[in-house]
Order: C-alpha cells, then sequence, then structure tokens
C-alpha cells in the first residue's frame, strides 16, 4: 500500500477582496444548477458509500490538492481524502496518488469540480517546472492574464511549486499591489519621464511604498528611463524590456537588442524580459543577464494535466493502457 504524504500545505496567496470559498461555491453551483445531480439522484442510493481512486494519466507535477479538499468539504464535510503524493511532487503516468472515502452521491457531485481545478493548476505547474529549470540563473514569472474569476487559483499553483520544489516566482497579483507602468500609461502621461515623475510623486503625496516597474521597446525608451533616475529620487524598482528578443527561423530567437539593454541598465535596476517567450526559447533569453522573465504562456494557455477519479481503478488502467493514457 502506497505510505500517505506528510502534509505540508501552502496558503493560498493574499488578496484583500478574493473569496476562495465563494468561488468553489459556484464553481459547484453552475454544475449543479437548480436540479443538483440529476443521473446521481437517479441511478446512485443515497447513503451507498464507496472509494474512490486519483490516477495520474502522463507525467507532471501536482498541484491543486489542498484545494480539491475544500471542495470535498464543501459539497460533504463527512468525506475522507488521503493522499500519497503532495502539492509539487512529480507523478507519472498510471499512479494512484491519492483516495476519497464516503456517500458515492457527494464523490461523483464532487468529482468534475476537483478535477477542473487540480487538471489546470497540476498543468501550470508543471510547465512552470519546465521554464523555470530552462530559464536558470533567470526567474520566471507568471502575468495577470489568468483565467477570469481564477487568479488566486492559478498563482496558487506557482506558489506551491516556488515554496515546494524553488520553481517560478509570483509576478504582481494585480492593479493594487504594484505600479507597472505600461505602453498606454506613457503614451497618456506624455512620455516615459512624465509618467515616471508622476508616479513618483503619487507615491509620495499618498505615503505609499511598493515596487514600481516601466515598460521600454527599444534602447531609446531605456536610455530615457536611465537618465531619469540619474538625475531624479525615483522608487522605480525594475525595467521591462518588451519584445527585444527577436524571432528567427526554427524557433530560435536573438537576443542581441536584450542584451545590450542589460549592458545599459549595468545592474542599477531589476530587469524583466518579456515577448516571444516559450519553452523552446527561454534558455536563450535566461543566458542574457536579465532578472526576470515573464511568460503569460503560463497561465493563458496552459495545457491541463490529464488526471481522473475513478471507482473502478482497474478497469480505468486497462482503458488507460489501451489509448496509451495510463
Amino acid at each position: 500500500m502506497a505510505a500517505i504524504a506528510t502534509k505540508t500545505v501552502i496558503k493560498p496567496p493574499a488578496h484583500p477582496t478574493y473569496d476562495l470559498k465563494a468561488v468553489i461555491q459556484l464553481a459547484l453551483s453552475e454544475d449543479a444548477g437548480d436540479r443538483g445531480d440529476v443521473t446521481c439522484k437517479a441511478t446512485i442510493p443515497i447513503e451507498m458509500e464507496v472509494e474512490a481512486h486519483f490516477l495520474a494519466k502522463e507525467d507532471g507535477i501536482v498541484a491543486g490538492i489542498a484545494l480539491a479538499e475544500m471542495v470535498f468539504k464543501e459539497v460533504d464535510p463527512s468525506l475522507k481524502v488521503e493522499w500519497y503524493r503532495k502539492d509539487g511532487d512529480i507523478v507519472h503516468k498510471g499512479l494512484q496518488f491519492g483516495k476519497v472515502h464516503g456517500r458515492a452521491h457527494s464523490i461523483v457531485v464532487a468529482e468534475r469540480v476537483v478535477l477542473n481545478f487540480m487538471q489546470r493548476m497540476s498543468g501550470i505547474a508543471t510547465l512552470t517546472k519546465a521554464m523555470a529549470d530552462a530559464a536558470s540563473p533567470a526567474y520566471i514569472l507568471e502575468t495577470r492574464k489568468t483565467a477570469p474569476g481564477l487568479r488566486l487559483v492559478d498563482k496558487w499553483a506557482r506558489i506551491n511549486l516556488q515554496v515546494l520544489i524553488g520553481g517560478g516566482q509570483n509576478h504582481r497579483m494585480g492593479l493594487f499591489d504594484m505600479i507597472m507602468i505600461k505602453d498606454n500609461h506613457i503614451s497618456i502621461a506624455g512620455g516615459i519621464k512624465n509618467a515616471l515623475k508622476s508616479v513618483d510623486l503619487y507615491l509620495e503625496q499618498n505615503n505609499l511604498q511598493m515596487g514600481v516597474e516601466v515598460e521600454t521597446r527599444t534602447l531609446e525608451e531605456v536610455n530615457q528611463v536611465l537618465n531619469y533616475a540619474s538625475t531624479n529620487k525615483t522608487s522605480l524598482t525594475r525595467i521591462m524590456l518588451d519584445n527585444m528578443v527577436v524571432p528567427l527561423s526554427n524557433s530560435n530567437v536573438d537576443t542581441s537588442m536584450l542584451k545590450e539593454a542589460v549592458d545599459l541598465i549595468n545592474g542599477r535596476f531589476e530587469t524583466e524580459a518579456s515577448g516571444n517567450v516559450t519553452l523552446e526559447t527561454v534558455h536563450k533569453i535566461g543566458q542574457s543577464g536579465v532578472t526576470y522573465i515573464s511568460s503569460g504562456a503560463l497561465t493563458h494557455s496552459v495545457k491541463a494535466l490529464d488526471i481522473s477519479l475513478k471507482i473502478d481503478t482497474e478497469l480505468a488502467l486497462e482503458v488507460g493502457k489501451r489509448t496509451k493514457r495510463a
């Protein structure tokens, strides 16, 4: 019998207004509608108890275990859940890594919501680990390009990986916890100098301290930032070097402009490369000297990790082998 995993629970990231329990309730409610699970009501005796097993159908990093427990508790607090792996662990195709025991009706009602969260979070964790390994010594950051309503869930997958196995690092949670001066802000403000000056004044007047990042798209803009910083007291902490990675044929990239920008900055500020970041290009970008590499693909187009929850695991494994998914 597989050993029960030592429980290491990483709390979700802090957010001043996000209600994780409400998100879980919404996910269950959109599934149940106004009638509940009519198939369960028709086929499963209300007090019947079963045991169902979590089955990995491909290799990856598992995440979302703590959230899965929250879903089961919301559906039926009497359900008993055991795990043989913890958030951030590697799972291999065919591995049974957890089980839930209790009322069959409750398990089946919770099943899809649990798997939807876990598959997405595990997909994010798996891609993050691959990109973080390839990007070293630079650190990988995700962006705000998350599924609406799932910002905290997506970033929680990253935190599990970051804390437990040293994967990527988290970017700002939203619009409220860091100032990021992007191209539209610069255009509206009338240039980089005006935008930076307005930010410094805003922070001073409101007695605020937080990270400040400015986006640059050309070497001229990098020099404008450096000139401003050399003649003004500024709260600027990081310079984004956007689309300075030029795509070439055969999934290769030219990072010469990026390297030149990093050399100009010369360690005076943190640097962040953005644009044309893929699993194929991130290693070369990471060798340019940038501090961070941000990738929206970690959350906006992530491939879910294939996980199932099965009562008849013997048949599930037989079918999985036939379809090469177990």
